[in-house]
C-alpha cells in the first residue's frame, strides 16, 4: 500500500465517458486487488467467500463501513415478538470471510473506465474486476411526516424493515387497544415484497391470541395493482385475507403522515392527485427504497432506475465487461430476496472466473426468487417461482397452502442455512435439495 499520494492522471469521467478529463487527486492511500466487491451484505459476502478461496488470501477486497451484519429475513418475525433483533446480527469482521481483505469505508465514486473507486476516506481502490452488491437504501425521509413518527417513544407507527425500528412493532402491539391497523406497501421497488402482508396477518393473529381482533380493522394499503406478483400464490393469499377480515386496497400509496394527529395520507395511483386521509391507532410502513445515490451519480453504470445495468441472466454488466452485479441493487427483474441471491451467487462466481481467463460467460440465472410469505404464528406459504412468475417449487407437496412446517422451516432452518452456509459461499440455493428429491421420487415410482 502506498500512503498520501497525488497523481495527475486522464480518466474518463462517468457522467461524459467520451470525454478526456485531467483528474488531480490527493489520495491517504492506494490499493490494488484482483477482485474488489462493494457491499459485505449478503450477496457481497456469499460471492466474496468463493472469490476468495479459489483465488487465495489478498486476492479479495471487500468494500463496506458497517459494523454489524443482520440477516433482515429476520426482521419479519422479530416484529411478531417470534425472534429478537440480538438472534440477527453478527459482528461483519466475523462474517466476512477470512481470506479476504476488509476495508471499512465506503465508495464515494465509481469510475469504471479507470477501473477504479474513490472511497469516503479519500483512499483510492483499483481493480481488475469488480462486483457490486451495495443493496438498497431506506428512504423513510420520502414520506413527509414519517420519520418524525418514528421518533415518538411508544409510538403508533412502527416499521419491520429496520434494525433502528422493528422493535416498535411488537411495542406497538402490545399498547394497540381499538381502531385502524393499516399496514403499506410504497410505490418503489423493495426488498422482500412480501414481508408488508406478513407484518398485517402476524398482526391481525397476535390481536386475535390478545382478545383485541373485534376492536380492529386490519387493513394492508399496497401501491401494487396486486396482493402478490405470483398468481399462484396470490390466490391464496386472497384466501388468507378474506378468512382473516383484511382489507386490502390495491394501488394506493403513502404520501404523508400526520404524528401529531395520527392520520396518514394515501394516494391512488389509478387516480393521480385523489387523495385520503385515514386515521390509525396502528401503522406499520414499508419505506419507499432505492439504490445509493453513488450509483445515480454514476450513469454508465446503472439504467434509468438507478440500477447497476447488468445482463439479468449472467448478471456481467452490459457496458462493462469485467463488473458484475448481485442482489437488490442489479436491474435483474427478480423479486429482491436473500433466496434470490443464493441462486445468483454461483452465477457471478462461475462467470467473472470465465471471464478472468478471457472465455465469455456461460452460467445463467432464472430469475429465481423464494418468499416465505408467514400468515401467523403457526403457518407459511412458501413461495417459489422464477422470472416468468411461475412456481418452481422445491418440495413433493403443493406450496401455495398454508403449512406449520413451512413456519418451522422460515424460522429455524433458514437463518442456519444463512449463517453457516450462504455467507460461506457453500449454499447456491435449493436446486440441489430439488433435484435430489426428484431422484428420490423416481426411484420410488421405479420400484
Amino acid at each position: 500500500m502506498l500512503h498520501r499520494f497525488c497523481q495527475v492522471k486522464p480518466l474518463l469521467s462517468c457522467g461524459a465517458a467520451s470525454q478526456r478529463l485531467v483528474s488531480a487527486r490527493c489520495f491517504s492511500s492506494a490499493r490494488k486487488c484482483k477482485v474488489l466487491v462493494v457491499g459485505g451484505g449478503s450477496g457481497g459476502c456469499s460471492v466474496s467467500a468463493k472469490l476468495s478461496s479459489k483465488l487465495g488470501p489478498g486476492k479479495v477486497v471487500i468494500l463496506d463501513p458497517a459494523e454489524s451484519h443482520y440477516y433482515q429475513p429476520m426482521f419479519t418475525l422479530i416484529g411478531g415478538g417470534m425472534k429478537k433483533l440480538e438472534d440477527s446480527v453478527t459482528p461483519m469482521k466475523e462474517t466476512l470471510p477470512s481470506l479476504a481483505t476488509w476495508v471499512q469505508d465506503s465508495v464515494m465514486q465509481f469510475e469504471p473506465e479507470a477501473n477504479t473507486v474513490i472511497t469516503k476516506k479519500g483512499d483510492r481502490i483499483e481493480y481488475e474486476e469488480m462486483v457490486i452488491a451495495v443493496g438498497l437504501e431506506l428512504r423513510y425521509d420520502k414520506v413527509p411526516g414519517l420519520v418524525e413518527a418514528l421518533a415518538i417513544p411508544g409510538g403508533k407507527v412502527c416499521s419491520n424493515y429496520s434494525p433502528k425500528y422493528v422493535n416498535r412493532t411488537l411495542e406497538a402491539l402490545n399498547n394497540f387497544q381499538q381502531g385502524n391497523a393499516i399496514f403499506t406497501f410504497p410505490n418503489s421497488p423493495v426488498k422482500c415484497p412480501g414481508a408488508p402482508q406478513k407484518a398485517a396477518y402476524l398482526a391481525e393473529h397476535y390481536l386475535r391470541r390478545a382478545k383485541k381482533r373485534k376492536d380492529a380493522r386490519i387493513i394492508y394499503n399496497t401501491a401494487l395493482p396486486v396482493i402478490f406478483g405470483v398468481k399462484h400464490y396470490a390466490d391464496a393469499l386472497w384466501k388468507v385475507a378474506k378468512k382473516r377480515e383484511v382489507t386490502v386496497n390495491l394501488r394506493m400509496n403513502l404520501k404523508q403522515v400526520f404524528p401529531e394527529r395520527n392520520q396518514a395520507v394515501f394516494e391512488n395511483l389509478d387516480k393521480p392527485g385523489e387523495e385520503s386521509t385515514m386515521d390509525y391507532s396502528l401503522l406499520h410502513v414499508t419505506p419507499p427504497m432505492a439504490t445509493p445515490d453513488v450509483l445515480l451519480s454514476c450513469p454508465g453504470l446503472t439504467n434509468a432506475a438507478g440500477f447497476v445495468d447488468v445482463n439479468k441472466h449472467t448478471l456481467q454488466h452490459v457496458k462493462y465487461p469485467n463488473i458484475f452485479a448481485i442482489g437488490d441493487c442489479s436491474s435483474t427483474p427478480n423479486s429482491k430476496t436473500a433466496a434470490s441471491v443464493a441462486a445468483q451467487a454461483p452465477v457471478v462466481y462461475r462467470n467473472l472466473l470465465a471471464v478472468m481467463e478471457g472465455n465469455p460467460p456461460s452460467a445463467s440465472y432464472n430469475g429465481y426468487a423464494s418468499c416465505p410469505l408467514v400468515t401467523g404464528y403457526n403457518s407459511c406459504i412458501l413461495a417459489e417461482f422464477d422470472y416468468d412468475l411461475q412456481p418452481l417449487e422445491t418440495f413433493p407437496i403443493p406450496q401455495d397452502k398454508e403449512r406449520y412446517s413451512m413456519l418451522l422451516l422460515k424460522k429455524h432452518f433458514m437463518p442456519f442455512l444463512y449463517w453457516q452456509f450462504m455467507l460461506n459461499g457453500m449454499w447456491n440455493g435449493p436446486a440441489i435439495v430439488k433435484t435430489l428429491l426428484d431422484v428420490l421420487r423416481k426411484e420410488k415410482t421405479i420400484q
